[in-house]
């Protein structure tokens, strides 16, 4: 086991609400009106922002290539040691994703507020709870601009060149791992982020305990979420949106079963790329959700 089980169980569980807080926003932004005239449709985000126009088929690119594009500057500014340019591009990508959400109970303006607020504190003055609770929020923002512009099959194919891309990117040229280890030195991490005590390792003075850190990367919240985003929309073709929603829970099961899956087997002090194995949780959950309906 890569962690203690009490760990292990909050890692799920925050992966876990952050799933369903994501499609309880990609539901918020899904058009009422046009749903029950048997149409898919969605509200405009706060403040004008566009979703890229972007054709479903091919979407898939465009999100890969904001990936790949995010990497490069993400390790420009590691080489450069540019930690306050890190947390200001943070400030601003936290900041979008949480005024996206909020706005789905609040006025945009009150949104944008509470959200520079959440990200401040997130970044600036951060501690445990504070991040993972914007961890929680913040992946529906992402959903509410992405999955509009994703079907079944280019969610797909996105799943699986992630899948290989996370393979290479932390077995083969480690970059991710370095990324990973210049966010927790920075205290500025994308994705869940739990320190806690261990066992293993050289003791701190005094004690018999060493601080720990459990980690799950953004994208690893993400992509699931995207992936049932697309399966949730092609379900309201044939179903009502609080079926649907109940259906696409199916993929949710499956791949948080990969997920723990994952943390049960994978050995202490050991990086794996946590995304080949998510999406086979996703893959699976679909034939399910197959056989079922």
């Amino acid at each position: 086991m890569k962690h203690s089980f009490r760990i292990t169980l909050l890692l799920i569980g925050i992966f876990v609400l952050a799933q369903l807080a994501g499609l309880a926003v990609i539901a918020k932004y899904l058009d009422a009106a046009a749903l029950q005239q048997g149409e898919i449709a969605w509200s405009a985000l706060p403040f004008g922002f566009e979703r890229p126009p972007v054709d479903e088929s091919v979407s898939y690119w465009y999100i890969l290539g904001a990936v790949l594009i995010g990497t490069v500057l993400a390790l420009i500014l590691i080489r450069l040691r540019a930690v306050r340019s890190w947390k200001l591009w943070f400030l601003l990508a936290v900041t979008l994703c949480l005024t996206i959400v909020l706005s789905t109970i609040l006025t945009q303006w009150l949104a944008l507020l509470l959200a520079f607020v959440l990200a401040f504190w997130k970044i600036y003055r951060p501690n445990v709870i504070i991040h993972n609770l914007t961890e929680i929020l913040l992946y529906g923002g992402l959903a509410a601009i992405f999955v509009p512009i994703l079907n079944i099959f280019s969610a797909s194919v996105l799943l699986i060149l992630i899948a290989v891309y996370d393979a290479i990117a932390v077995w083969h040229s480690k970059h991710m791992v370095h990324i990973a280890k210049f966010q927790s030195k920075s205290r500025v991490f994308a994705g869940v982020f739990l320190p806690y005590h261990g066992k293993m390792g050289t003791p701190k003075r005094g004690s018999g305990a060493t601080t720990q850190i459990a980690v799950l990367g953004g994208g690893d919240i993400a992509f699931p979420l995207l992936f049932t985003g697309a399966v949730l929309k092609w379900l309201l073709s044939s179903h009502p949106l609080g079926e649907a929603l109940f259906i696409s829970l199916v993929i949710t099961l499956c791949v948080t079963g990969s997920l723990a899956a994952l943390l049960l087997l994978a050995k202490p002090k050991r990086f794996y790329p946590a995304m080949p194995f998510l999406a086979a949780g996703c893959f699976v959950g679909y034939g399910v959700l197959k056989l079922i309906i």
